[in-house]
């Protein structure tokens, strides 16, 4: 009879397993490979071009709403396409057609928040 805590040994064995191939194969790497650092080697690098100015940069916060915007949107159209599905299924019509009214009012205000706030200025 096997017990409970058996496959977690299984398990254990493993991670140990995967983590010494991946610890081996780094030491190994570390041993073997030539280690010659001169001062252009310890530079940051840029595409090949010599870094200008300080190491921080400014971003804006405008970069990342952008970005939470087109989430939004990239959400919208995963889930236009299953109720476009559904809603051609007997029986289901003026569910889906409802749920979709309250999905795009949702998506409305959203939209119409980041209208409001300015972050929709660049169009």
């Amino acid at each position: 009879m096997h017990n409970y805590f058996d496959s977690y040994v299984a398990l254990a064995a493993l991670v140990i397993a995967g983590g010494g191939i991946v610890g081996g194969g780094l030491a190994a790497n570390r041993m073997l490979r030539p280690h010659r650092p001169t001062v252009e080697k310890l530079t940051t690098y840029e595409c090949g071009v010599d870094p200008v100015g300080d190491g921080w940069a400014h971003s804006y916060i405008r970069y990342y709403v952008f970005a939470y915007l087109y989430v939004v949107f990239a959400v919208d159209a995963v889930f236009l396409f299953p109720w476009a599905t559904v809603f051609s299924a007997p029986g289901y019509g003026a569910t889906t057609l409802g749920e979709m009214f309250v999905f795009l009012g949702f998506l409305a205000v959203g939209l119409l928040y980041a209208g409001r706030k300015g972050v929709l200025s660049w169009l």
